[in-house]
């Protein structure tokens, strides 16, 4: 059995984002720093999907690169985390509207315990990561005599 941190909002984000239509989910957020400061967040899609073999995590991420991203397993969670930067303004050039957002992101999944974390794989590939994460052997009940 694993441990997962409560979030006493999630569900209220689960509700919302249920009522709401799709593009509203990934929007930025305010988030409170360190010293009080707020800052804004966002959070890229994500579709999960489970095979007989595996499961699949598929993390839009386009136009961040790959050395930006870091994929990490522990405590029973994967968390995908990086930084997608601001492309600099040329000259001459001026924007009428942006509607991509920038900084740091983190995602953080909870995993199930029928999974060999020493396998985990990722790759990216189209401005898609994929991260497959093994399942293990389903173990048997074990069947106890009676004496």
């Amino acid at each position: 059995m694993s441990l997962v941190r409560w979030d006493p909002f999630s569900e209220i984000d689960s509700i919302f984002n249920r009522m709401m239509p799709r593009g509203f989910g990934s929007w930025p957020r305010m988030a409170f720093g360190e010293n009080g400061g707020t800052k804004l967040e966002w959070a890229p899609s994500a579709d999960i999907s489970e095979t007989d073999k595996e499961y699949l995590i598929r993390v839009g991420l386009p136009g961040v690169k790959k050395e930006d991203i870091k994929v990490s397993v522990s405590d029973g969670s994967i968390t995908v985390e990086g930084e997608r930067k601001q492309q600099k303004e040329e000259k001459g050039e001026k924007f009428h509207r942006v509607e991509s957002f920038y900084g740091s992101f983190a995602r953080r999944f909870s995993l199930p315990d029928n999974i060999r974390e020493e396998s985990v794989t990722s790759d990216y590939k189209d401005g898609v990561l994929s991260v497959r994460i093994p399942k293990t052997e389903a173990q048997k009940p074990k069947q106890i005599a009676v004496t």
